[in-house]
């Protein structure tokens, strides 16, 4: 059987890297993480080739040329983001299901490219109150920070419909289960 894609998409806060962290522990559905590509600079923390690709601008033009990613984005000048083919590539012919968190607009670009061997699902907060608090409970982020990233779920919230599936987080261990039924329909 041919690998699928399995893309999950969230505004921040929803809790969609928690879910994707969940699943990959779960070794039946053979899942591996997607790492995404970026031109901007490594942090003191991250690792090349697990927490990101980082490659240079140039390169990552290079790349878009050439029709390498299945989806990215300019985040902000000369900061792009996105998702090499190889990648996906790599992973399916491992005889493994590729797993990714990422935005909205790339995840319905992958939707896009491969079909019905990809499944989008969006994890929505059950209200943008409820995201706000998430966000302000993590104790992270200014307040300018937050009102920025509500601003943005509220417009990313616009684009749910476009998902296959729409998972409601509004109690992490439902939704846990829920995410694992889906995964079992879908690549068993």
């Amino acid at each position: 059987m041919k690998g699928k894609l399995i893309v999950f998409s969230a505004p921040s806060g929803a809790g969609k890297t928690t879910i994707v962290r969940k699943m990959l522990e779960n070794k039946e559905f053979k899942l591996e993480f997607s790492v995404s590509a970026c031109s901007r600079e490594q942090r003191v923390n991250e690792i090349n080739g697990k927490d990101y690709f980082f490659i240079s601008v140039e390169e990552f033009k290079n790349k878009i040329s050439k029709k390498k990613f299945a989806e990215w984005e300019e985040v902000y000048k000369n900061q792009f983001y996105g998702t090499l083919i190889s990648e996906i590539d790599r992973i399916i012919e491992a005889g493994n299901n590729a797993i990714f968190d990422i935005d909205v607009v790339g995840a319905l670009s992958i939707k896009k490219l491969y079909g019905e061997q990809a499944l989008t699902v969006f994890v929505m907060p059950p209200s943008v109150e409820e995201l706000e608090n998430r966000l302000r409970d993590r104790l992270t982020d200014t307040e300018e920070s937050i009102a920025k990233r509500v601003a943005k779920a509220e417009h990313e919230l616009s684009f749910s419909n476009k998902f296959d599936i729409i998972l409601i987080n509004d109690d992490l261990e439902v939704a846990f289960n829920e995410t694992r039924k889906l995964l079992s329909d879908f690549l068993l």
